[in-house]
């Protein structure tokens, strides 16, 4: 495969991924929103108390993925638009985007990594609070709050050595509530299966930029040593068929034609004044006289 075959497939490639990439952002976006404008995480959010690491752990997991879903959005574009009008510049800004997210996901994962629980463990510590109050104090708005998250969620109570026996607790499950599971493992459950949604989509985004930045890199440096896929300035002559002359335009043939008979007629006069020895008759007719 030559060099030009190369670039048209790295261009074509280039468009596609820049297409998926745009798609991964929309996703990322998506799952921010929900992150914060959801059902599940608006309740524990308006259930926790001020200044709580909850809050502060929301409010930047939401910014990171807006962030992230702008910088995606912004280099597929860029990408994109440079394939399309060969921008060595434009093509420039879309590897820097892909690679600030590539740092991003990498720090995020590593995070994740060495914090596997910490969002889980801020989400059941505001309900053991909430819990705890809404047993001590029925009658406070904790109780209305304490129902709202078991409503959210489907589930009923807590099943633990520590829970407060009484009979405020035991009106917390009755009749078709006493079927529901554990709140403390139904908000497990449910961190962990957004938590896994969210894993995926860094793994698919990790891949996606390096791949991303391999092709941007190679057809930024391709432009810039202008290698296109149009080849434009340069044109190529098909080979002439046999027997075929190539047709002029008329009016430069009758003008090559004007010009020949032009060339005919002074050589006509010019062999009138010639003798036969070649010379002229005008010094012939001096002698003479």
């Amino acid at each position: 495969m030559g060099p030009w075959n190369r670039v048209s497939v790295a261009k074509c490639q280039m468009l596609v991924t820049s297409v998926f990439v745009l798609l991964l952002g929309l996703f990322v976006a998506s799952m921010a929103a929900l992150t914060y404008f959801g059902a599940h995480f608006a309740v524990i959010g308006h259930a926790s108390p001020e200044d709580t690491p909850y809050e502060a752990m929301h409010r930047w997991l939401f910014y990171a993925g807006i962030g992230l879903a702008g910088l995606l959005t912004l280099g597929a574009v860029l990408s994109a638009i440079a394939t399309v009008r060969e921008a060595g510049c434009l093509m420039a800004g879309g590897f820097l985007c892909f690679a600030l997210v590539f740092c991003v996901l990498t720090q995020m994962a590593f995070w994740r990594f060495h914090n596997p629980a910490q969002v889980e463990d801020a989400v059941l510590d505001i309900y053991d609070l909430v819990y705890e109050q809404a047993v001590k104090n029925p009658s406070g708005t904790q109780w209305q709050e304490l129902l709202a998250i078991q409503d959210t969620f489907l589930c009923c109570g807590k099943r633990t050595p520590s829970s407060l026996l009484g009979s405020s607790e035991a009106d917390l499950c009755l009749g078709e509530q006493a079927r529901r599971q554990d709140c403390l493992q139904g908000i497990r459950s449910f961190l962990r299966t957004h938590g896994h949604i969210a894993s995926t989509l860094a793994s698919v985004g990790l891949a996606s930029m390096v791949y991303a930045m391999l092709l941007s890199s190679f057809l930024c440096f391709a432009i810039r040593s202008g290698r296109s896929l149009d080849r434009k300035g340069t044109y190529t002559l098909s080979p002439r068929a046999r027997g075929c002359q190539p047709q002029e335009p008329s009016f430069f043939r009758r003008f090559q034609e004007e010009l020949a008979l032009h060339h005919l007629s002074e050589a006509g006069a010019l062999h009138d004044r010639l003798g036969p020895s070649g010379c002229s008759d005008g010094p012939r007719l001096l002698q003479d006289n």
